[in-house]
């Protein structure tokens, strides 16, 4: 059985998934979606990928990694970590080994890699914050009914900036095929980067997706089918290959 693997992006929680996971196992396949330790400004990428490679002791081989957003700078560290089928960047943040990502931030193609402003939090004394209602709504939640959005943003968490201050834990990135999922109404990151970047550092199949920057609040079937196709498809590249 294939199992989907989702990495939840910055300020959430394993909680996001909760309407896309049941269309998922109704389809056949086993989902886990662990919260990763985002508010601990002890933990890397490297801690943030070691919690769902333990979510995923004893899971076969046969894993498709989705990772949201921020949790992209952890998602080729999980597979470094242990066996991933395929990776899936699902408007996702991808790092650049040996560098920070905020040294990348300033290079030409970095300066357009993030779209939403991050000096509209309220820190606590460690300096994590999350995002006011409003830049929730502008930059996660446009298309998300308000009701689900507030109930969302009710449940975000303080966010320690570790993976972007701290080198990328892996020299050189894993051997494994990917593909971005690219939301072209997304406010947080912007999709001509995530094409630019897939087509040029991944080498990645692009499949876009209509909407903003959270489908699984606001299409969860729709993307459910979209990460389905995907995982058939690099199933049948997997039996070309053997």
């Amino acid at each position: 059985m294939t199992t989907f693997a989702l990495m939840h992006g910055g300020q959430h929680g394993g909680w996001c998934w909760e309407l896309l996971t049941p269309e998922l196992e109704a389809a056949g396949f086993a989902v886990v979606a662990p919260d990763m330790p985002i508010e601990d400004p002890a933990a890397g990428a490297a801690e943030w990928a070691g919690a769902v490679a333990t979510a995923l002791d004893g899971v076969s081989d046969d894993v498709i990694a989705v990772a949201h957003s921020m949790g992209g700078l952890a998602l080729p560290v999980l597979a470094a970590l242990r066996p991933v089928r395929h990776m899936v960047f699902l408007g996702a943040m991808v790092p650049v080994p040996g560098h920070t990502f905020f040294e990348y931030l300033g290079t030409p193609e970095g300066q357009t890699a993030i779209s939403m402003p991050f000096d509209d939090s309220d820190p606590d004394e460690l300096g994590r914050g999350a995002f006011s209602w409003n830049r929730a709504r502008t930059y996660f939640y446009p298309d998300v009914p308000e009701p689900l959005a507030r109930r969302a943003w009710e449940r975000l968490r303080g966010n320690a900036l570790t993976v972007f201050t701290e080198t990328c834990p892996i020299d050189t990135w894993p051997d494994v095929p990917a593909t971005s999922v690219v939301m072209t109404a997304d406010a947080a990151v912007p999709p001509a980067w995530e094409r630019a970047v897939a087509a040029g550092r991944l080498g990645s199949e692009v499949v876009e997706f209509p909407g903003g920057h959270s489908p699984f609040l606001s299409r969860p079937r729709e993307l459910a089918q979209v990460l389905i196709g995907i995982a058939e498809r690099a199933g049948d590249r997997t039996a070309a290959g053997a």
